[in-house]
């Protein structure tokens, strides 16, 4: 690598390195070791072919895509990370209902499958349509609505607190939809 692109590669770095370790964040459903790390795997691969790539941040962020899919694949034994619930409502405006939504959404991510976090990363945070997630992840477009669509429901059920008002209501009371009081 001559000095030129070893600068430009240095540049990119410094430039992208907080994107992209947020984004390795959610989908390693919050472990900062484990997203330190595939972002450094991602740099890494793209250090190597540096003069060849045209979009660096998109090859970044497809290698760690398809990094973070073949953990998954791998079929380790799952840890499931346990997590203090957060306080009930302390009447505080100050702003923290944000940083509490933003603490729920973790704490929901990381208790759903690497599979469902990925997709429901690639759709919601990364905001790609259908078809370039399922371009993404190397599957098609019918794997993607229903693995998102499972992975939404599974969401809701282990975050409740996530839901529309209404929704969250409904399901804090075991009503059965259509049942009346």
């Amino acid at each position: 690598m001559d000095p030129q692109d070893h600068e430009r590669f240095r540049e990119f770095v410094d430039a992208r390195w907080s994107t992209l370790l947020r984004l390795a964040n959610l989908l390693t459903g919050g472990d900062r070791h484990e997203a330190e790390d595939l972002v450094q795997i991602a740099l890494m691969n793209a250090l190597g072919r540096w003069r060849h790539i045209d979009d660096p941040e998109g090859y970044v962020r497809k290698v760690m895509y398809r990094h973070q899919i073949s953990r998954w694949r791998l079929r380790r034994p799952h840890r499931e990370a346990t997590f203090a619930v957060p306080p009930e409502d302390l009447g505080v405006t100050d702003g923290t209902a944000a940083a509490d939504l933003r603490i729920s959404v973790a704490q929901a991510l990381a208790r759903l499958t690497p599979r469902q976090r990925t997709m429901l990363v690639l759709r919601y945070f990364e905001d790609l349509s259908e078809t370039e997630v399922a371009s993404t992840l190397g599957c098609s477009v019918g794997t993607v609505r229903s693995t998102t669509h499972r992975s939404l429901t599974r969401l809701r059920r282990l975050a409740p607190e996530l839901a529309a008002p209404a929704q969250a209501a409904a399901v804090s009371t075991n009503v059965p939809k259509g049942a009346h009081t």
